[in-house]
């Protein structure tokens, strides 16, 4: 996120280094010149980033971190003594060394959070060949972003079966492996993190990076998790059984209405078409500031 200042801060040792990083496909540029507000540059870097690495700083790294935890989106911080102990990203990787705190930062597959945490504490003598394979290795674990899942889940229901075989053989395989997602269902099935089963629905799906909600059975609860992501500006995919009956508000929202029928492959297909056609799609409100 790039700042008119920035590229007058590089030190000369490190110009040769960013010049080749800005002309590779590895860094993307996004200007936030036009704010003067530290602030608000933070608000546009946690909305494009997808993990916050953190290292030195001072408060604007903790207000950072806060927009990336509020987002759902992994806070890694490295213990470098280049700020004080109480500061910045030394101030939450000591947050972090609380294991009733670690998995707040992130979630990893393998040791968990706060194993994790005392992997990358690394000595001041540890090379830094081997911090970097440290910190590679905990990204390469972290959990996937999560696809918060909005759907039929009563088993009585009529429709059931059919949405049932629906995530099962176009959603899943297609969010999970191909797009990258975690599909995220609250059935009650689940390890909670919460004690109540409301608390545990909103929590995760606020901290979603997108949503899949299908409606078909016009089940109440699905209509108030979906009224909770769009007014939250969450990127939300709306999907219904064709035929199925669904309230005047819904079909202006242009949504999937998917078929029973057809084969596997087809109905893929019209599933990447439609994901292609709205996952850019802006929020019904967008969030204009008075004054920039």
């Amino acid at each position: 996120m790039q700042h008119h200042k920035n590229e007058e801060q590089i030190p000369k040792e490190f110009e040769a280094l960013w010049d080749d990083l800005r002309n590779s496909d590895l860094v993307q540029i996004e200007s936030a010149a036009h704010w003067n507000m530290a602030s608000k540059r933070m608000e546009a870097q946690a909305r494009s980033g997808d993990i916050l690495v953190t290292l030195g700083g001072g408060e604007g790294v903790l207000f950072l971190a806060n927009l990336y935890h509020d987002a759902g989106k992994p806070v890694v911080p490295l213990n470098v003594p280049i700020c004080s102990p109480d500061a910045g990203a030394r101030r939450l990787f000591a947050f972090g060394l609380s294991s009733s705190h670690s998995q707040r930062l992130f979630n990893a597959s393998g040791v968990g959070p706060h194993g994790w945490i005392n992997r990358i504490n690394f000595r001041t003598q540890t090379p830094v060949s081997d911090r970097v394979t440290g910190i590679v290795d905990l990204l390469e674990a972290l959990e996937p972003p999560k696809a918060f899942v909005i759907r039929l889940l009563n088993t009585d229901h009529p429709d059931h079966g059919d949405v049932q075989n629906y995530f099962d053989t176009v959603v899943e395989p297609i969010i999970e492996g191909e797009l990258g997602y975690k599909l995220t269902v609250v059935d009650g099935r689940q390890p909670y993190d919460h004690p109540r089963i409301d608390q545990e629905i909103f929590a995760k799906l606020h901290r979603s990076s997108v949503v899949i909600a299908d409606i078909t059975g016009m089940r109440p609860n699905c209509f108030l998790e979906l009224g909770y992501a769009l007014g939250r500006s969450l990127p939300t995919m709306l999907m219904a059984k064709k035929g199925s009956e669904h309230p005047f508000d819904i079909y202006t929202l242009s949504g999937l209405h998917w078929q029973t029928s057809g084969t596997v492959d087809e109905r893929r297909r019209l599933f990447r078409e439609h994901w292609n056609a709205i996952r850019t799609r802006p929020p019904l409100v967008p969030m204009e500031p008075l004054i920039s």
